[in-house]
């Protein structure tokens, strides 16, 4: 115990923008760790994706709880619940597609697909919230789209379910990225977070019926891991984000894709091909540009409406 606290007192120590590469690095071959254990429980366990969804947004409210009751439950309070609702539903959706191409899809591809939300959500943005896209920024999308063409090679291979279904996840995500933008306006992070996993829960049950079996004490093992892995990957994210600029930790999350192909080889007999790395790291590229691009207006923004009100 005293050397985890003096690990934890160094760790405190350091400069924010290294902690925050750190929580990325973390936040990433955690998130790759649990998709490596869906796609291994519903490829090899037989349990259906759809129940694992269940569990893992079930699982998560367990994992939350100490934070609600050290927050005295103020969380819960809200005054968007409609809206919280509709997130929900987006999210359940988006996550019953992922787990099933998850399931069907070899992890490297899966991972270097889903790079391509911030794509989808920057387009939406300009539709749904009047948002600027520039020149610069079209190139970057285009460059992102093209990095997926070269990904599933559509007209040279065929194009499986799963691809699809990781694309079309990522689509209906994007929506919810947008909810989400609308939500942190009012709502705190925990708040969103909590709602979600509340939501989550009867939406995915409802789907998990028609496929229900009882997990057996391994495979329920399996299930808390992935719930506790997902949770705390999302927290360690956020703060990454919250600790340093975009620009300086987004390109950590690229360690995503060499997990995914260091653990689907190792566990799942996959070699990601040349297109899969030459696509992810178009997208990634593309992405990143867009993340980066939106935080320096961002901060341009801020001093200007400054001087304005001056």
């Amino acid at each position: 115990m005293s050397k985890f606290i003096v690990f934890k007192h160094y760790v405190a120590r350091l400069p924010a923008p290294v902690r925050g590469v750190l929580l990325m690095a973390l936040a990433a071959a955690m998130f790759v760790c649990m998709h490596a254990i869906i796609r291994d429980l519903g490829k090899n366990a037989e349990l259906h994706p759809f129940e694992i969804a269940f569990f893992r947004s079930f699982l998560g409210l367990f994992v939350l709880a100490p934070l609600l009751i050290r927050q005295r439950f103020r969380p819960l309070h809200t005054n968007n619940m409609k809206l919280l609702f509709l997130r929900g539903a987006v999210n359940a959706a988006a996550m019953l597609m992922f787990f099933y191409g998850l399931s069907i899809t070899p992890l490297a591809e899966a991972t270097a697909l889903g790079f391509t939300a911030p794509l989808f959500a920057t387009l939406l943005a300009m539709l749904f919230l009047g948002e600027v896209v520039r020149i610069r920024r079209w190139i970057a999308i285009l460059i992102g789209f093209a990095g997926t063409l070269v990904i599933i090679q559509p007209g040279v291979t065929e194009v499986g379910l799963g691809p699809i279904l990781i694309l079309s996840a990522t689509i209906v995500w994007s929506f919810a990225l947008i909810i989400i933008k609308f939500l942190t306006r009012t709502e705190s992070s925990v708040t969103i977070t909590v709602y979600a996993s509340i939501f989550l829960s009867p939406f995915t049950l409802v789907a998990a019926s028609f496929f229900w079996r009882w997990p057996t004490v391994e495979e329920a093992g399996w299930l808390c891991l992935i719930a506790v892995l997902g949770t705390i990957a999302q927290v360690a994210m956020n703060q990454s984000l919250k600790l340093a600029d975009a620009s300086v930790v987004l390109p950590v999350d690229f360690s995503k894709l060499i997990w995914a192909a260091f653990i689907g080889f190792f566990i799942f007999d996959e070699l990601p091909d040349l297109y899969t790395w030459i696509g992810g790291a178009m997208i990634f590229v593309s992405t990143t540009y867009i993340a980066v691009r939106e935080s320096r207006l961002k901060k341009q923004a801020v001093p200007a409406s400054d001087k304005s009100s001056g």
